[in-house]
């Protein structure tokens, strides 16, 4: 036990909001905490920190301040050797400029996890000087994780001295802890995510629309963002009587969605990799989805799920009218996107290749760090 504690990798993470976070990132972030409790790695010591926090953006320099005391203290401590970066755009990149200056500044190797959806159109060559900064954080980060093959080949057109350091790693779910039951002789859709014009809500209602004249379906639309504008556009479609939406839910209420939907919808128009999509699969819903970001790496369309084009009402409709009507498509998808997630996207392998690549940066840091 000494000895495993002499060798013990301590890890510090940044996340947005904290523990019980809305967004995908403190998902994420949650369940590899979890994880890592319930498995007991003596080999790893690894503590979550917010950068954000959940109030008005503003306050964030409050948790800012905090997480770079955070960091000095563990490093004259001796308890600190990296610190995981999750990187999104605007704001999100911002904070992580002066955390990952102060790493190394502190001689603390990071790693940087792209999860940013439309990353493309925030890290580009209009604005130098950003460029300049955002490539000078990506190469002196000792491993560069992003969710799929678009967005390892974007980094590595973007930096390309960090090709070696790329790895993918793409997002992981745990397993339900609820049997899935589905809606029974009524299909039942369900949308999560933040309601508004980037994740498709506008098509996602019209889609819904036209299938008014098919009996015997029904779905939800949950998440935060334009509610009342969703509401009342539910109201003009006619879609009240079929269509629920609750708002914001939580964790518990999320996984009794699941388990009473049958097909899982993201028509998106940008993504990074969604943890909806995901959480689909993992309970075996059918998928309807864009193939935008790494959506593809994971769905192949009439294989593991149905893809249509991002703003396409009548493809996204025709989608749903298959899945709603065709049963036995509707369970072929559903078990080809719950073997893909047994596969490659359950949470106990992701978290085992995460410590693996934190040792990894923190072994490559430290000898480049003795060459020097």
């Amino acid at each position: 036990m000494i000895q495993a504690q002499k060798d013990q990798l301590h890890v510090l993470v940044a996340t947005p909001s904290g523990e019980g976070g809305q967004g995908g990132i403190d998902r994420l972030m949650d369940s590899i905490r979890a994880e890592l409790r319930q498995r007991g790695r003596p080999d790893v010591a690894v503590e979550f920190a917010p950068t954000r926090g959940r109030g008005h953006v503003a306050q964030s320099l409050f948790y800012l301040v905090g997480f770079g005391a955070r960091m000095i203290g563990r490093r004259l401590a001796g308890k600190l050797d990296l610190v995981h970066l999750n990187v999104a755009s605007s704001g999100s990149t911002y904070r992580k400029l002066l955390i990952a200056g102060l790493a190394r500044l502190l001689g603390v190797a990071y790693v940087l996890h792209l999860h940013g959806a439309n990353y493309r159109h925030f890290w580009t060559d209009k604005r130098p000087w950003l460029s300049r900064r955002i490539r000078a954080m990506f190469s002196g980060a000792s491993r560069v994780v992003v969710l799929g093959r678009v967005w390892r080949d974007f980094v590595a057109r973007m930096a390309p001295e960090t090709q070696d350091r790329i790895v993918v790693l793409p997002n992981a779910t745990t397993r339900p802890t609820l049997p899935h039951r589905g809606g029974g002789e009524q299909p039942h859709i369900l949308f999560l995510g933040r309601i508004g014009d980037r994740k498709g809500v506008p098509q996602l209602g019209d889609a819904l629309a036209r299938m008014l004249p098919i009996p015997n379906w029904r779905a939800t639309i949950a998440g935060d963002g334009a509610l009342e504008l969703a509401r009342q556009r539910a109201v003009e479609l006619g879609l009240a009587d079929r269509v629920a939406l609750p708002g914001w839910v939580d964790a518990e209420a999320v996984a009794a969605l699941i388990a009473d939907a049958d097909i899982m919808v993201l028509p998106s128009f940008e993504e990074n990799l969604p943890m909806s999509i995901i959480e689909g699969m993992a309970s075996g819903l059918a998928i309807v989805a864009t193939p935008v970001g790494a959506v593809e790496d994971i769905v192949v369309d009439s294989e593991t799920g149905l893809l249509v084009p991002p703003g396409d009402v009548d493809a996204l409709a025709a989608a749903l009218t298959r899945l709603v009507t065709d049963g036995d498509l509707r369970r072929r998808l559903g078990a080809a996107g719950l073997a893909v997630h047994r596969d490659r996207l359950d949470m106990v392998p992701y978290a085992e290749n995460l410590v693996g690549i934190w040792k990894d940066a923190a072994a490559d840091h430290r000898s480049g760090s003795a060459a020097r």
